[in-house]
């Protein structure tokens, strides 16, 4: 699944877009995880797309009299085209623009992402105004863990994992984060020091904005708007490397299931 990082630089990719007005709208396929609204195309037809913005996992599309919110899910990819190019057999959904002869297509094998159109305040969204801060914000600092984690029994790694709490840190980057703050994934958290949660909150951002700059993980199918590959996947310390020697002390690292995900850590660098 597309975590943070890559939701980010999907949103970053598609600025090239911007101000450019809708000139049709093709959708083969209504049945994502909630059907898309079969009136889109004429909602849509002669908007201009005014600014992209990202919230957690979703991206936000605001357009002349509304936005649309759009989640990748499990395989979703949002790729700019031109009518030249191909189509898959899961591309669904066409924004063909006036413009530069540009397409914003929206492939999603599995069909468990989502695109929805509100007029509303977008941030007021009901799967949006309950979100946790953003990881990167200056709201999220040692004090706000603190506070958060001081009375929660939860493994610290499922702690930060809660969208409630803090979002976008996925398994990916919460196993790399835990890591680098030498923490064990399935530790309690309320019996993290706040010292510890100091360093916590400072691997949280840092990996997250390595990420970024990285391109993502690509991980299975994930790709930027270009079709091209992400490289952070190449800098992963723990994630999917089980039974590899950790970076820094050689010993094998180790996998273990937390809430029904792989996590990996090692046992001598994470106490």
């Amino acid at each position: 699944m597309p975590e943070l990082p890559e939701v980010e630089v999907t949103c970053l990719g598609l600025k090239p877009l911007l101000s450019l007005s809708v000139k049709q709208i093709v959708i083969r396929n209504y049945s994502l995880r909630w059907p898309i609204n079969p009136k889109l195309p004429q909602i849509l037809k002669k908007q201009t797309l005014l600014n992209l913005d990202r919230r957690g996992k979703y991206i936000l599309a605001k357009f002349s009299d509304g936005t649309l919110i759009i989640h990748l899910g499990m395989s979703g990819r949002l790729c700019i085209v031109s009518d030249r190019d191909l189509l898959n057999k899961h591309d669904h959904v066409d924004i063909i623009f006036k413009e530069k002869n540009l397409i914003l297509r929206y492939r999603d094998p599995r069909r468990f992402g989502s695109i929805l159109w509100t007029e509303k305040d977008p941030y007021s969204h009901k799967l949006i105004k309950n979100m946790g801060v953003e990881p990167l914000d200056d709201k999220f600092n040692t004090e706000y863990l603190y506070q958060k984690l001081k009375n929660k029994n939860q493994c610290i790694k499922n702690s930060i994992m809660d969208s409630h709490l803090v979002v976008g840190v996925g398994n990916i980057y919460a196993s790399e984060s835990l890591y680098y703050a030498g923490i064990r994934p399935y530790r309690v958290s309320k019996k993290i020091t706040k010292k510890k949660l100091s360093i916590l909150v400072k691997s949280i951002k840092d990996v997250i904005r390595n990420a970024i700059v990285r391109g993502g993980s690509t991980m299975n199918d994930f790709f930027d708007v270009n079709g091209e590959n992400g490289y952070f996947q190449n800098e992963h310390k723990v994630y999917g490397r089980e039974n590899q020697p950790c970076y820094q002390c050689k010993f094998p690292i180790n996998q273990l299931r937390l809430g029904q995900r792989s996590s990996f850590f090692c046992k001598k660098c994470q106490r």
